[in-house]
């Protein structure tokens, strides 16, 4: 029996394609399995569109996306969205621009899910950063503002693990929509944004016993120097990168929060210790998704 075709559909907007790098460093599944296997038994994604993988280019490859049906493909969303017309055009029709707005809002309405790959697109990320001249919003603002229906998932990071973006897709696979997937507050897979940073960073015991670095590459805690760990929620200390090489804190430098709605502008300056209101108290830390009831 053949497997079951997912149609991806992935744009870029307001962004650095980090994202994109990100994916294709994948380790496993790798960029080739995940393009050319079943991610899923019986389920293969099918890349119909990616401005920056793929080889086609120019109207040909454009037209593509004005023959999606309605329903049963993901759009996959890099970077912010631009509420300014003359800011992040994403190809031409007719002898015209084509705004990314336009072509978002357009596909969005017809797919049967959006994953906002990154902080940018899942909260605004770095283009959105103060004085945000273009207006640019995350998918899931502009998509409500414009009567959107369709069901977003956020995965943010900055750029987000490989892992994070295939967890993501193949947790919808297996639920078969949206809402079989336990999202947090924050529209976030609980099963990757499920906990903060600071609940298992291994420098933890050195934050409870006060103990402190004084620069970038000490053991100790990195609180006070600006690391964000105790108010961001993602995988980093068990997961890690590069195929579980290291990570942020493990390489000596602080967490800075990239995957939380607060980056970049309050999250910055980076080296700068929180505030202490923006500390949670010990033992009293709840997952992004939890109840207070």
């Amino acid at each position: 029996m053949a497997p079951k075709e997912i149609p991806v559909i992935w744009l870029q907007g307001g962004g650095c394609s980090g994202c994109t790098v990100s994916l294709a460093n994948s380790a496993f599944p790798s960029l080739r399995n995940i393009l050319l296997d079943q991610i899923l038994p019986g389920a293969h994604v099918s890349l119909l569109y990616h401005p920056t993988l793929m080889a086609g280019q120019g109207e040909g490859a454009f037209s593509v996306l004005d023959d999606t049906p309605d329903g049963g493909f993901v759009l996959a969303v890099e970077g912010s969205i631009p509420e300014k017309e003359d800011y992040c055009t994403i190809g031409e029709a007719d002898g015209r621009e084509v705004t990314m707005k336009e072509k978002f809002l357009e596909l969005a309405g017809k797919a049967s899910l959006v994953l906002a790959v990154g902080t940018c697109s899942s909260f605004g990320g770095i283009p959105s950063g103060a004085p945000n001249p273009g207006e640019f919003r995350s998918a899931a603002e502009v998509a409500q503002a414009n009567g959107v229906k369709t069901p977003v998932v956020n995965v943010p990071g900055c750029p987000p693990h490989p892992d994070w973006i295939t967890t993501a897709i193949g947790e919808f696979m297996l639920a078969g929509d949206a809402g079989g997937v336990a999202l947090d507050a924050l529209g976030r897979p609980l099963s990757i944004y499920g906990q903060l940073i600071h609940e298992n960073c291994p420098r933890r015991a050195y934050f409870d016993e006060g103990k402190f670095a004084k620069k970038p590459g000490d053991p100790e805690c990195l609180y006070e120097l600006g690391c964000k760990g105790p108010i961001t929620y993602a995988d980093c200390p068990l997961r890690q990168w590069n195929n579980g090489t290291n990570w942020c804190v493990g390489a000596g430098g602080p967490c800075n929060g990239c995957t939380q709605p607060e980056y970049i502008d309050e999250v910055t300056p980076l080296y700068q210790k929180l505030p202490e209101d923006a500390l949670p108290k010990i033992g009293e830390v709840k997952s992004a998704g939890e109840s207070d009831e």
